[in-house]
């Protein structure tokens, strides 16, 4: 690690704040592959070295959790030989990939319709939870053939099936959704540069703090991800409140 590097997440990890959740929206693989007069693939074979990298910094620096919006349920309105590289290319990821997530104490998760996924990625992928489910250190949760209107109205179609009675609580509805049991993100990241949320995380983004970076996703590796957590930690998270009250509320501790 550079020296100026080193000092960075040295002043990141002295200030003390590190986000117990980060999402990232992994944009940009494409026109980073376009710029460089490549195939749109090469761009995702890129990538996959950055989420390399940020997953195994984030365990590094204590993040708890970290989930990468992977394959969203309208990616499979792609051309179909991109869809067959992206299948592909998954299925040869998280081979190659378990024993390191193993060797790092890496739990892996998935969220969105698994079933959805040709036979064999969806089966290594499997596979792969399974063999990562005792591990204790960073959870990496992976969003795959994932829409978050989707997972809402599911979540409200159970409960009418269940016929459940009113009032339904907000605890009672995140319990039903697929992040149950996954705390909210603190910082959502979206890089290449566009602003907007693309159907992620819709409920559980209400109150995390967004930064949006022009780096595309195959240019993200450590410092990008310090700068993102720097600015989270620059801010003021009022949850609805206003900045006396959090003020009262450290003094009184």
């Amino acid at each position: 690690m550079p020296p100026d590097l080193k000092e960075y997440r040295q002043k990141i990890l002295n200030q003390g704040n590190i986000p117990r959740h980060i999402a990232i929206i992994m944009d940009g693989n494409g026109r980073w592959a376009k710029k460089r007069g490549l195939p749109r693939v090469a761009g995702h074979h890129e990538g996959v070295k950055a989420v390399r990298e940020i997953v195994r910094i984030c365990g590094e620096i204590g993040v708890e959790y970290l989930t990468l919006y992977t394959f969203s349920a309208e990616n499979w309105k792609r051309p179909k030989t991109e869809v067959s590289a992206l299948m592909s290319l998954l299925l040869q990821t998280i081979r190659k990939e378990v024993s390191d997530l193993k060797k790092n104490n890496v739990r892996l998760l998935t969220i969105g319709e698994l079933k959805d996924f040709p036979d064999a990625p969806r089966q290594a992928m499997e596979e792969a939870k399974r063999e990562l489910a005792g591990n204790t250190g960073l959870t990496l949760v992976l969003a795959l053939s994932y829409s978050s209107r989707r997972e809402i109205v599911q979540a409200v179609n159970r409960f009418i099936e269940n016929n459940t009675p009113a009032p339904i609580t907000e605890e009672d509805f995140t319990a039903q959704l697929y992040t149950a049991g996954i705390p909210d993100p603190e910082l959502l990241i979206r890089t290449s540069g566009e602003t907007r949320i693309s159907n992620f995380l819709l409920w559980q983004l209400a109150y995390t703090e967004i930064f949006i970076t022009p780096t595309f996703w195959p240019d993200f590796r450590e410092k990008e991800l310090y700068d993102a957590i720097a600015d989270y930690q620059s801010r003021e998270r009022r949850f609805g409140k206003v900045s006396e009250q959090l003020q009262e509320n450290d003094s009184s501790k």
